[in-house]
């Protein structure tokens, strides 16, 4: 690998005339016409660091995209000099549109012009998995590594436990796949992890991180995280690697910087370089931390509230016009996140006039509370009632199912919800992973092609090994990988030697010849394809579906079954094919960074196949969204950050929901809690409704809750609120009289509640340590309490655990 050649140059680019507009003066003044001062600023910002804090629907992706257009058409800074980095496939996919339309991506025959020739727009982990490809050897890696997904790390962390003779009740192969993945993501690889393990629980899944790993290894694949982790190492301990990517790359932008990670920070750091007298380095985040919700997963907040001590003379932009939402939504979201003490301050506001006020409806329990949304959201797509924007022009009627949606935060709320939608005829999308690649058929076809681009894949291959069935059972196949293992060699490369490999019979070693004999006839056993495959990545998987007999197997289920979902089958392969054929259609060998057929000698169709299986491994759940579905869409409040929807329901605003019960591990964690309802009410655009219901079930039990805290955080003047608990209720309901920002413009003092034993003299006489006793949890000790309108009272039970209970209904004792 030649470390000292840029991944591409200006003079590999094509001598197409430059795509700029007849009048570039003209051109780069159009830029700025619809942007704010503040806007304009960051997008004139080009040298030096820069923090753009954005505030929700502050129009962050159109300042990113004028600034690349900018950089570009302005300063002339060639297209292959910039890269920008996102989280997800479609927010990357929407930014490279946005900029090639500007610029004006295509010439008069259609190629790409040399406008956005070379230009990276992608993730963080597409970047990293093309970089792996071209530094393998610096990371240890060969170029046809694979990557595998969620199922495949469970299958290897299983057998990782086994093999540390561990049991996986008190090791469950998902929990220890969180800590490895948690470590990684600090930047932390197994010997680092089993130096620092101290307990019994730590060693152990240190023994199990280190078998994984090597697990890995032989199988020449990595996980999500060796991606970043490895890049990082490899541009920190690599100064040719580090200084190749900087000559490539001398502007870095960089989306939703609130949610990088230990790793993915270093990464940046590494790329942008480091600051001197001489040089300030190119480097511009946008970002909010406000919307900060995922330090459960690895995302550092204080990296974006930070990056001025680490970039001490960066310039700092703050977008705080909203053009999604109106004035009473925001108005709501900025009071309840001004509770916060970890952020930076920003105006939130905008220029919009008007606007309905948020509802708050509390529900007696789960079923009336999905029919209460229900009700609501058929209100709102059916309402006669016509309303106005602020500048009193357009009417506008109901909303469409498309521009409503349903939020939780946790899937396990959706099925009462999606029950009652069906009741209520409303149709609906639950937002839940990349449905499509997780398809039986689909992952089966996928494992051919994995282990055709991977031999080493034994994930892979111990999938789809008697897939169709070929007379290689799990014995026989045990025998060889244990052999294969022993000798540390893939386990596909010793079964080209059947011959030697004891206690097999001579059905299974007939079976496994076929079956190597096949795999060559794609691989070529070295000369990949040889002459006998024409060279699209379309004709490659659709002969490796009949050859491989996967097609031919599903036929005859079809044929047999005659049901629909068999035949759907058929139809997922199909798509499979076409999947290719669009995605060759569409890459470009010049902007992925990993392409290094030519350097390699990499055949083209072997580099392809690479890519187009990156891509599928890579594809995040927030791409499965679809927005132009005609039916409401339901999600967890973490799915719906970076959406917009014209109308918004999030239901169960419950203590132990949301905020959830982590919350009171620490002021942190609430304060990530209430970051998550922040970023679900600036999705809404014109209509808000938040719910909690009276009671609720859990495993079975039905039990009585405690209204979130953050109800009692929003603004009087902005929220309506209606009690609907009592089963006597009338449908509209009456003020819920129990928070203490009521909506007084309803009129009335709201419902009274009958005083309680618990509740008459106050959280003064449950001091903590004290001992109480409640009529379902019993014996308990008090361990905190909180005064106020809403007092609660937290009590440990025995044998139940830490309940927080509200004191005026809490019905507790002393003893």
């Amino acid at each position: 690998m030649d470390f000292d050649a840029p991944i591409i140059t200006d003079d590999d680019l094509p001598d197409a005339p430059h795509a700029a507009p007849v009048d570039p003066e003209a051109f780069v003044d159009s830029l700025f016409v619809d942007l704010t001062e503040p806007q304009k600023q960051a997008v004139l910002h080009t040298e030096g660091p820069l923090l753009v804090l954005a505030a929700a629907g502050s129009g962050k992706t159109r300042v990113i995209t004028r600034r690349i257009a900018y950089l570009v058409a302005g300063c002339g800074v060639p297209p292959w000099q910039i890269l920008s980095l996102t989280f997800t496939n479609k927010a990357a996919g929407e930014m490279r549109e946005r900029v090639h339309k500007l610029l004006g991506a295509s010439n008069s025959d259609g190629t790409e012009s040399r406008a956005t020739k070379g230009l990276t727009i992608t993730t963080f982990h597409s970047l990293c998995a093309r970089l792996l490809r071209r530094y393998a050897e610096a990371a240890g890696l060969k170029p046809d590594f694979s990557i595998y997904d969620s199922a495949d790390q469970l299958a290897l962390v299983k057998k990782a436990i086994a093999g540390a003779q561990l049991s996986t009740s008190n090791f469950q192969p998902r929990s220890v796949l969180t800590a490895i993945s948690n470590a990684k993501n600090d930047l932390v690889d197994c010997e680092a992890f089993a130096m620092s393990a101290s307990d019994f629980s730590s060693k152990c899944i240190a023994a199990v991180y280190r078998s994984y790993t090597k697990s890995l290894r032989q199988a020449n694949a990595v996980d999500f995280d060796d991606l970043l982790l490895l890049v990082a190492k490899v541009l920190k301990q690599n100064p040719d690697v580090r200084e190749d990517c900087r000559r490539r790359w001398q502007y870095l932008l960089i989306d939703e910087y609130q949610d990088t990670n230990k790793a993915q920070f270093q990464i940046a750091s590494l790329i942008a370089g480091e600051s001197t007298p001489d040089r300030k380095p190119n480097i511009c985040v946008v970002g909010d931390p406000d919307q900060a919700i995922y330090g459960w997963r690895g995302a550092d907040i204080s990296n974006i509230l930070d990056f001025e001590e680490h970039y001490p003379a960066a310039t700092v932009v703050k977008l705080g016009e909203n053009f999604r939402s109106t004035a009473p939504i925001l108005a709501t979201a900025d009071t309840l996140i001004k509770f916060n003490k970890r952020r930076k301050h920003k105006p939130l506001f905008t220029s919009k006039l008007g606007g309905e006020k948020i509802e708050v409806n509390n529900c007696r329990d789960e079923r009336h509370e999905g029919q209460v949304v229900a009700h609501w959201l058929k209100r709102m797509h059916e309402e006669g009632k016509q309303e106005t924007d602020s500048d009193g022009e357009n009417a506008v009627g109901g909303l469409s199912w498309r521009e409503m949606a349903v939020f939780y935060r946790t899937n396990a709320l959706s099925r009462v919800i999606e029950e009652a939608m069906r009741e209520a005829n409303i149709p609906y999308t639950i937002a839940r992973g990349t449905s499509f690649y997780e398809r039986e058929e689909v992952k089966n076809a996928i494992g051919y092609l994995r282990v055709v681009a991977n031999q080493a894949d034994s994930v892979s291959l111990s999938r789809i090994i008697n897939v169709p069935t070929r007379g290689i059972g799990d014995t026989s196949y045990d025998r060889v990988e244990m052999v294969a293992e022993r000798e540390g060699r893939p386990v596909l490369e010793l079964m080209r030697e059947v011959d030697r490999i004891p206690d097999l019979s001579s059905r299974a070693v007939n079976a496994i010849t076929k079956f190597t004999a096949m795999m060559d006839t794609w691989t070529g056993s070295g000369a990949f394809m040889g002459a006998q495959v024409s060279a699209t990545l379309a004709d490659l998987v659709d002969r490796i579906l009949k050859e491989s007999g996967l097609e031919g197997m599903y036929k005859h289920q079809a044929a047999t079954s005659k049901s629909e979902t068999d035949a759907e089958r058929l139809d997922n392969l199909a798509e499979l094919v076409s999947s290719a054929k669009e995605f060759e259609q569409e890459y470009d060998p010049a902007a992925d960074p990993g392409n290094d057929a030519g350097t390699n000698q990499v055949p083209p169709l072997l580099a392809l196949l690479r890519a187009y299986l990156e891509s599928i491994a890579l594809v995040a759940d927030a791409d499965a969204i679809d927005p132009s579905q005609g039916s409401v869409t339901l999600m967890t409040l973490h799915a719906a950050k970076g959406l917009e929807f014209g109308a918004v329901a999030i239901i169960g605003l419950e203590e132990g929901i949301l905020p959830h019960a982590r919350a009171r591990e620490s002021e942190a964690a609430l304060e990530e809690e209430r970051r998550l309802c922040f970023v679900g009410i600036t999705r809404a655009m014109r209509r808000l409704v938040l719910t909690a219901s009276k009671y609720r079930t859990v495993r079975g039990i039905t039990e009585r809750t405690i209204p979130s805290r953050f109800l009692d955080e929003l603004p009087r003047e902005h929220v309506h609120r209606a009690d609907q608990s009592d089963a006597y209720a009338d449908l509209e309901g009456t003020r819920w009289g129990g928070s203490a920002t009521g909506d007084d413009s309803q009129g009335g003092s709201g419902r009274d509640f009958p005083s309680t034993p618990s509740s008459r003299g106050g959280v003064s006489q449950f001091p903590p340590n004290s001992k109480v006793r409640h009529p379902q949890f019993g014996l308990g000790v008090v361990v905190s309490s909180t005064g106020g309108a809403q007092a609660r009272v937290t009590v440990e039970f025995k044998g139940i655990g830490v309940k927080t209970l509200v004191l005026e209904f809490a019905r507790l004792t002393r003893v």
